[in-house]
């Protein structure tokens, strides 16, 4: 039974191989939202190929009329062979200026094209839902946004440069031709349409080859990503004989789909030539037996020929670099599905005046898969200035939670509120604005230290950096750095305890009117964090605040603890409360105080 060959479309669907060209027609169209700002140069560039291909189209002319002089042996007029000399060499320059010309276009269009196709994605996948973000590893968007993007670029600057020229050699050759012998003409077109079926059905069944080894390239990009990111775990547990048998496996998948998509691509080139030579041979023989009859002459069939190879030009030159239009097909597939992915739901304008912290949460349900229930019918009401906890065992929901504050994911059903208003009534930066969040993952962008302290207020005074950094307790660290505040950071400059002391510092120097800590002493000494903890207490003073932590040491001062299991609020009370009741938090407390010592995690 004959198997079907499919390709992967857009929405993760399969693509039949007899559908390609409206895909491929459906990328041109993603496309061509990035060139419509470029059509000038697009124009001139077309112009200055149609007139290199003109002045390329009449040097067979002037051959042709060159051989026609030649009445026989010893009779050539070398007189008129100068002319005739003269005005190829002419052509020939004028072609080669106009050409190099349009390839200086065609670069520049290409590479600014690209540069908006980068910034689109990332000003994109900042406004992409966090859920795509979660279902999608780092290094395959990075994949996306770097690699298949450079690829892009390779094949648009081939497609500029063959397309061009190519629809204007077959366009301006047919006029020539049928100038010259109409049945010969129409000999070529009519065996012209067998290039096309042969590319075509080799074409069906190379690009899903393509579209797969871009996928796989994605792949090896995010492990790479994961194996270099995490090498002291991975030489600590002695994974790197295992790591690099994954490796090996993602290697040789890759080895043995590249190679198969270049053999079968590969075949595009020698089939077309093959038609195109029996296509020249028919021209020959055809004009072979008009010579006699008076109707072709020498130098006609010659300037036939001639146009007859200009013709099948286009077609052995698109076959000759197929494999690198077919990758640049699979590439912008995968960069432009990013693109189309939706972006999160349109946000209103709605504003907060003067937040007093007033946050209420009314039968809140949320889940990340519909088979899977997290939270349901919570119900919080937190009044302004106080200190939230929120504690319980890991995959209960407390991270949810503060997703769902922070409106990075929606609720499904339910509101959220502060003070009064649904956030869902609120800009998100708006919303976010009003939060200071210190979260247990740290992030440090490349840049001086000042320039991390302040990433939320750039305008900051050196005076309110070193205030935050001292209140942080961050700054003795700063201060033994080669520059101190202008020292230029990387993500392997500090530890993961160094990186959480800035992040503290960013969020002193913000002081916002309501704070959300998840685990944000988890990397961080005893000592230290005792007077971390001083420096919250005296920044939360008056500002409603959530607290998400392991280390029940941390929160007893808390004004009310919420206990979660299961994505509810099982108890909640004073620490005090809690304890006398002798429940799921007592238990907890009493496993981290008397079982494992005070520093270990439930």
């Amino acid at each position: 039974m004959k198997q079907k060959k499919e390709t992967r479309g857009r929405a993760g669907g399969t693509l039949r191989g007899h559908a390609l060209m409206a895909y491929a027609w459906m990328l041109l169209r993603d496309l061509a939202r990035f060139t419509g700002k470029y059509w000038p140069l697009l124009a001139l560039s077309m112009a200055l190929s149609a007139v290199a291909v003109i002045l390329q189209l009449y040097v067979p002319i002037l051959f042709g009329d060159a051989i026609d002089r030649i009445a026989g042996a010893g009779r050539v007029d070398f007189s008129g062979m100068e002319v005739f000399l003269g005005r190829v060499l002419a052509l020939a320059a004028a072609a080669g200026l106009c050409t190099w010309v349009m390839s200086l276009l065609n670069n520049r269009i290409t590479y600014r094209i690209v540069q908006d196709v980068r910034s689109r994605a990332i000003r994109h996948i900042q406004r992409l839902p966090l859920s795509y973000l979660d279902q999608h590893s780092a290094g395959d968007i990075v994949s996306r946004v770097i690699t298949d993007t450079d690829v892009l670029s390779d094949g648009l600057l081939l497609g500029f440069t063959q397309l061009f020229s190519g629809v204007m050699t077959l366009g301006v050759t047919l006029v020539f031709m049928f100038s010259k012998n109409v049945l010969i003409s129409l000999l070529v077109v009519l065996l012209t349409p067998l290039s096309f079926l042969v590319a075509r059905f080799i074409s069906t069944r190379s690009y899903r080859l393509f579209r797969r080894q871009s996928e796989i390239r994605g792949r090896q990009t995010a492990l790479i990503d994961e194996m270099i990111g995490g090498q002291k775990v991975v030489r600590a547990f002695g994974y790197e004989a295992r790591a690099a048998a994954r490796f090996r496996s993602v290697n040789e998948e890759l080895r043995q789909c590249s190679q198969q998509a270049v053999f079968y691509s590969s075949l595009t080139n020698p089939s077309t030539r093959f038609v195109n030579n029996v296509i020249y041979a028919g021209v020959a023989l055809a004009g072979v037996l008009l010579i006699p009859g008076g109707s072709l002459s020498v130098g006609g069939l010659s300037v036939l020929l001639s146009y007859a190879n200009q013709y099948m030009k286009p077609f052995n030159d698109i076959s000759s670099v197929v494999t690198e239009l077919q990758n640049a097909l699979a590439c912008a597939s995968r960069i432009f599905a990013l693109l189309n992915e939706p972006e999160e739901p349109p946000e209103e304008s709605g504003a907060l005046e003067r937040v007093r912290g007033q946050v209420e949460l009314e039968h809140v349900s949320f889940r990340y898969t519909e088979d899977r229930p997290l939270i349901e019918d919570l119900s919080l009401q937190a009044r302004p200035g106080m200190r939230i906890a929120i504690v319980g065992p890991t995959g209960c929901g407390k991270t949810t939670l503060i997703n769902l504050l922070m409106r990075f994911y929606d609720v499904r059903s339910g509101v959220i509120s502060i003070d009064g208003k649904p956030i869902r009534s609120l800009s998100r930066r708006a919303l976010r604005s009003a939060f200071g969040m210190v979260l247990q993952e740290t992030w440090i962008k490349n840049g001086t230290v000042r320039e991390n302290i302040a990433f939320g207020r750039p305008e900051a005074s050196e005076e309110e950096i070193l205030r935050a950094a001292k209140a942080a307790h961050s700054w003795e660290m700063i201060r033994r750095l080669p520059r101190g505040l202008d020292t230029v950071l990387t993500e392997d400059s500090l530890s993961q305890g160094q990186k959480q002391l800035l992040c503290i510092a960013r969020v002193m120097l913000c002081l916002p009117p309501m704070l959300i800590l998840d685990e944000a002493t988890s990397s961080i000494d005893t000592r230290t964090e005792l007077q971390i903890q001083q420096a919250f207490d005296a920044l939360m003073e008056g500002r409603t605040s959530f607290v998400v932590a392991h280390r029940l040491s941390t929160i007893r001062d808390a004004s009310l603890i919420l206990v979660m299991r299961d994505g509810r609020i099982v108890e909640q009370g004073t620490h005090a409360e809690l304890l006398a009741r002798g429940g799921f938090y007592s238990r907890l407390y009493e496993s981290q105080f008397q079982t494992a010592g005070p520093d270990a995690c439930p």
